[in-house]
């Protein structure tokens, strides 16, 4: 199962272990079943601190379940399992797993382990995931993590692709999908803070407190993508106040999945490049306030102190000498009848992700720039049909893709197609319906999936009525970063700067932190 490399890796991981554990299998007579006997196998032969019986319980099969050796000989049960063979993305996870269960500190402040810790109830999570899902991993070990610090909550990994007939039960059309104590709890990429601020309800209330007792900020980034980023670290260079307010640190870069176009890195993957900028930031000293949506924006007045203030959706308000918004951007919707009803049960935004749930079915893809046909080519490898519907009169992807697409034998590509309803049975999609934009005739055709990738719109409806925005609603800025309020800057993907790439975003973040620093030096000019 593992090569050499990865064997020699691993076991210079496992000399981490500080106490004995056990992997624990529940196996059947299926092939899965032979590669996870083989894995576990492997997994104990590097490492005399780890045993494996062979004696599980466990309903879902085949599976196994790791357990200090103690836990086991007093009869407690596993709190971290995996249904299914945990590689690819997962592989990760597993190796987490074994560490953390074998008493190996994770990578969590203190304050953090206290909140776990001190979490009350009975929380049993599954998770349903994709081994090709890189948002999954997060929510997985996220999961993992809270089994081992808290004896009340326990967690198991299920590989959809390997329990095909339980996802259709559930009709599960997403990953990751978390159910807790057998009732959906979450879908799609959740973080720790995320999933402890969901089950801990005080959590929210002592958040915002913590946030309105902060003294002013020289600088208030909007924002934790790559333009925050940026002008994050620019900011705190300068040896000035900063902070972040983050809806999600790392924002949309999350859910990107291949990066080679970052200059001088020849290929990484979006959540390692998001945890890569927020370890940058926090090398200094900059106050990052995550899971925090900003709401509205009040300009600098006697009335505020001569700052500008920022609510927040948890109604605490941050406030800055100067502010750069940074919120980038998101999925642009289709906005048709059933779009909204059928998320998560067909329509979909995450070829990577949620591909594996529809293997050898029929599915759309809307769109034809070139997120729309990568999307296609992916999954053209997956299911059984693939239908590219383009509303103008040509594909806009780039010439090597449309060549690349064109090759597949199953992969059928509609022009001038407006999409004007998802169609389903009030579970599921089960079909789509376009009109012909020459002809003018309705169309439907039956199908499974639908992936959605038409562009981005900009994360800046909290601003209309405050600062100038585009017809597009993208912020209006000049050559430095300055929006139409004094002592407000702006960078990224949510402003007018075209071209909406990575590399331009943290150009364009660390170019507003530094007018926004002359600004100050200036007297606020």
């Amino acid at each position: 199962m593992l090569d050499t490399q990865i064997k020699a890796q691993l076991s210079a991981y496992l000399e981490k272990l500080q106490h004995p554990i056990e992997l624990i299998a529940s196996l059947d007579d299926s092939s899965a079943a032979g590669e996870i006997r083989t894995l576990l196998g492997e997994i104990a032969a590097l490492n005399n601190k780890i045993s494996v019986r062979w004696d599980g319980d466990n309903a879902r099969k085949p599976s196994f379940a790791i357990a200090r050796t103690i836990d086991s000989a007093n009869g407690q049960a596993p709190r971290v399992s995996f249904a299914g063979i945990p590689l690819g993305h997962e592989f990760t996870s597993l190796v987490l797993g074994l560490l953390q269960t074998g008493g190996h500190p994770p990578r969590v402040d203190d304050a953090t382990i206290a909140t776990i810790k001190a979490l009350k109830g009975s929380f049993e999570f599954t998770t349903f995931v994709s081994l090709s899902c890189h948002n999954c991993p997060d929510v997985v070990q996220a999961l993992n993590l809270l089994s081992v610090l808290n004896p009340n909550i326990r967690h198991e990994m299920v590989d959809g692709a390997l329990f095909q007939a339980e996802v259709t039960e559930r009709q599960i059309m997403a990953v990751p999908t978390i159910l807790l104590n057998g009732q959906p709890f979450g879908q799609g990429r959740m973080t720790l803070e995320e999933i402890i601020a969901k089950i801990d309800t005080g959590s929210a209330d002592r958040q915002a407190e913590e946030i309105n007792a902060k003294e002013a900020f020289d600088v208030l980034v909007v924002g934790g993508g790559p333009a925050g980023s940026a002008a994050a670290v620019y900011a705190a260079r300068k040896g000035i106040r900063t902070g972040v307010v983050a809806e999600r640190f790392g924002g949309q870069v999350l859910d990107t999945m291949g990066i080679e176009n970052f200059i001088s890195v020849s290929q990484t993957e979006g959540p390692k490049l998001a945890a890569a900028l927020e370890n940058h930031v926090k090398e200094y000293s900059v106050e990052i306030m995550n899971l925090q949506r900003a709401e509205k924006l009040h300009a600098a007045s006697e009335a505020t102190g001569g700052l500008v203030e920022i609510e927040l959706a948890s109604g605490a308000l941050v406030r800055s000498r100067c502010v750069i918004i940074s919120t980038g951007a998101r999925w642009r919707e289709m906005n048709v009848p059933g779009e909204q009803e059928y998320r998560g049960r067909g329509v979909a935004y995450c070829p990577h992700c949620d591909g594996p749930l529809f293997k050898g079915k029929r599915v759309a893809v809307i769109g034809g720039g070139n997120s729309g046909v990568e999307a296609a080519i992916d999954l053209a490898g997956i299911v059984s049909h693939v239908t590219l519907l383009e509303f103008g009169d040509a594909m806009r992807a780039d010439a090597v893709l449309q060549n690349k697409l064109r090759s597949l034998p199953n992969v059928t590509v509609i022009l001038q197609a407006q999409t004007t309803e998802v169609l389903g049975d009030g579970q599921k999609v089960n079909g789509l319906a376009y009109t012909d934009r020459v002809s003018g005739e309705a169309k439907q055709i039956e199908l499974e999936g639908i992936f959605v990738q038409i562009g981005l719109l900009p994360n800046t409806d909290w601003l209309k009525g405050t600062i100038d925005l585009s017809p597009r609603g993208e912020i209006e800025i000049d050559s430095h970063g300055r929006t139409s309020m004094p002592g407000v800057f702006a960078a990224g993907d949510a402003t007018t700067t075209p071209y909406k790439q990575i590399i331009i975003a943290m150009g364009e973040g660390a170019k507003a932190s530094l007018s926004a620093f002359d600004y100050l030096i200036r007297g606020g000019q």
